[in-house]
């Protein structure tokens, strides 16, 4: 479905649940609670005041609250103390197995800037060689996918290795004073592994498997406003079709919100994707993947279907 569609269906599903009777509901919100993470459009849609601009008509104010990877945003989403965030692959499956009270409401190809790092002079040459080796990693993240299928590539299981789980602020440390082995994460964490601590890449995430960074929604908000859902995602494609062609000057951004370097942020901005578009039956179809595979690991306790939570309009 191309962007156009995909805009005119969300317009459609605004207007017919106006008609029965969704409209009421929708002028009840009067603030937006957006979570963002320390990279990515939320954060140059923050800085621009994107969704403030577009939502100035209608008294909606926004608000917005930082998290330091997507499981935390998600639990803060599922309990309703957010409305709305950006994740990777992972999180939403994890959450969803906990039956958490979210849905996917658009979709983005995930950065080329994640992987897994090792300390430059490293024994580990090659994956093969994380055998008994200490990765550490978020719990639930996008770096989980990442560890595993990386794993899978090369023949080796789970139990191969010692997973520590680790956010990347305590990750960040733990790397440079040797008490884990190699870091699985994303940028700007990436980059600052790269710049600042001299890591080495041993993968990057492109090599394993084509994945996708997901827009998720609180379920009560997403039924109950598709109006002001619609507007979010509306506001955030302008912001990202700006990132993809400003990229320097997304760096610079990124540094005024987060306080993260501009050296490390350039780095980042350079290597991301902005581009969002709906979940697409391709895009439904290889996170199931996901969510099978970690099934099988015995990761999630229970077989989901990514489907069942893919946010639909209130007329269908």
């Amino acid at each position: 479905m191309k962007r156009r569609e995909f805009l005119k269906l969300s317009t459609a599903a605004v207007a017919v649940a106006a008609s029965q009777g969704v409209s009421r509901a929708q002028t009840a919100v009067k603030e937006v609670r957006i979570g963002y993470q320390k990279t990515g459009v939320l954060v140059i849609a923050r800085q621009q005041g994107t969704l403030e601009k577009r939502f100035a008509a209608s008294g909606v104010s926004v608000k917005w609250i930082e998290f330091t990877s997507g499981p935390p945003l998600l639990e803060a989403i599922s309990n309703g103390a957010a409305d709305f965030g950006a994740v990777g692959d992972s999180p939403p499956i994890f959450a969803q197995a906990a039956n958490a009270n979210i849905v996917y409401a658009a979709a983005s190809p995930i950065s080329n800037g994640q992987g897994i790092l090792v300390p430059s002079g490293s024994a580990i040459r090659t994956v093969a060689d994380l055998k008994g080796k200490r990765v550490g990693f978020t719990k639930g993240s996008s770096a989980h996918n990442i560890v595993v299928q990386t794993l899978e590539k090369v023949g080796l299981t789970y139990e191969d290795i010692t997973p520590v789980y680790l956010t990347p602020p305590d990750a960040g440390p733990a790397f440079a004073n040797g008490s884990i082995d190699a870091w699985a994460v994303w940028d700007p964490y990436f980059a600052i592994g790269e710049k600042k601590q001299n890591a080495r890449i041993l993968i990057n995430a492109y090599e394993v498997a084509k994945t996708n960074a997901f827009f998720i929604a609180n379920r009560d908000f997403a039924n109950r406003q598709p109006g002001p859902l619609r507007d979010v995602i509306a506001g955030l494609e302008v912001a990202a079709h700006w990132a993809e062609n400003n990229r320097d000057a997304v760096a610079k951004s990124l540094h005024e919100i987060t306080g993260v370097p501009l050296e490390i942020q350039a780095l980042a901005a350079s290597r991301a994707s902005f581009a969002i578009g709906p979940v697409t039956d391709g895009i439904i179809e290889t996170q199931q993947g996901v969510a099978d595979r970690f099934h099988k690991l015995g990761l999630i306790p229970k077989r989901i279907a990514v489907r069942d939570i893919v946010w639909k309009s209130p007329q269908t």
